[in-house]
């Protein structure tokens, strides 16, 4: 991190993309905050969820709002962004790109009413022909001309989508669902967190529970803080049964956090 700071340094940037991860672990650096940052017109993070807390500090030390697109390598891979104008809006993935058409669907691939949770579904000329040579595979997630993504979103009344989480990724706690980004955005905003990943684990008498893994950004961070803390801003359910910390979180080679890796 220190030597990718100091190439920024040599060469002012107008334009960054990259993962939360990565905004989030430069906001730490305190020779980050030194940068010139005149230049900057469009910060953009896609790959995993733009934590709000991520995206408040960046907006307050460059002065660039931290705009949130969403797109998978089935739709080539972009489907939404955020307004470059100053009309976009924290905690959204934005709206459909150009010749673009997305809609929200329940488990029996209706479309649901406007605000409610269900399915993404994506219809434009960038979706694939299909998985090459998995034909079941392909018919499970196309819909007529919709693929379906497995991420749970929701449409508000000026199209704007927001991304709950992954379908797969739920837990199910006494029959309520969480999601797990929701914990991670509550857990990521205490002062004494760097980064935290949220996975479901088996229990006796809840038949799942919330578990997190957490890594310190200061070493006097307890278990019984992160509970606290997650009792403050979340239903009781939602508040973590385990809490585990580590060094470091498994990551994709772009930086993304991956959860099924979290053990």
């Amino acid at each position: 991190m220190p030597a990718f700071i100091k190439d920024l340094k040599k060469n002012p940037f107008s334009l960054i993309t990259g993962v939360n991860t990565l905004f989030n672990g430069l906001l730490n650096q305190p020779a980050f905050r030194e940068l010139d940052f005149s230049n900057l017109k469009i910060s953009l993070g896609g790959g995993m969820a733009v934590q709000d807390a991520v995206a408040l500090k960046w907006q307050e030390v460059t002065g660039s709002p931290l705009l949130e697109a969403y797109g998978l390598s089935e739709t080539s891979p972009a489907a939404t962004i955020n307004p470059t104008d100053g009309s976009h809006r924290m905690g959204t993935i934005g709206l459909p790109i150009p010749n673009t058409e997305l809609k929200i669907f329940d488990d029996d691939k209706k479309e649901v009413p406007m605000g409610e949770r269900g399915e993404i579904g994506i219809k434009g000329p960038q979706v694939m022909a299909g998985y090459w040579n998995r034909p079941e595979a392909t018919a499970e997630c196309m819909h007529g001309d919709f693929f379906l993504t497995g991420d749970i979103g929701i449409m508000d009344e000026d199209g704007f989508f927001k991304i709950v989480d992954r379908k797969k990724e739920m837990v199910c706690v006494s029959g309520f669902n969480v999601y797990p980004s929701e914990v991670e955005a509550v857990i990521s905003s205490h002062p004494k967190v760097l980064e935290v990943g949220v996975r479901s684990e088996p229990d006796p008498k809840t038949t799942e529970c919330v578990m997190a893994f957490v890594v310190k950004k200061d070493e006097s961070l307890t278990e019984d803080d992160i509970r606290d803390f997650c009792r403050e801003k979340l239903t009781n359910y939602k508040v973590p049964k385990i809490v585990v910390f580590r060094d470091e979180l498994p990551k994709s080679n772009v930086g993304k956090i991956l959860r099924r890796l979290l053990k």
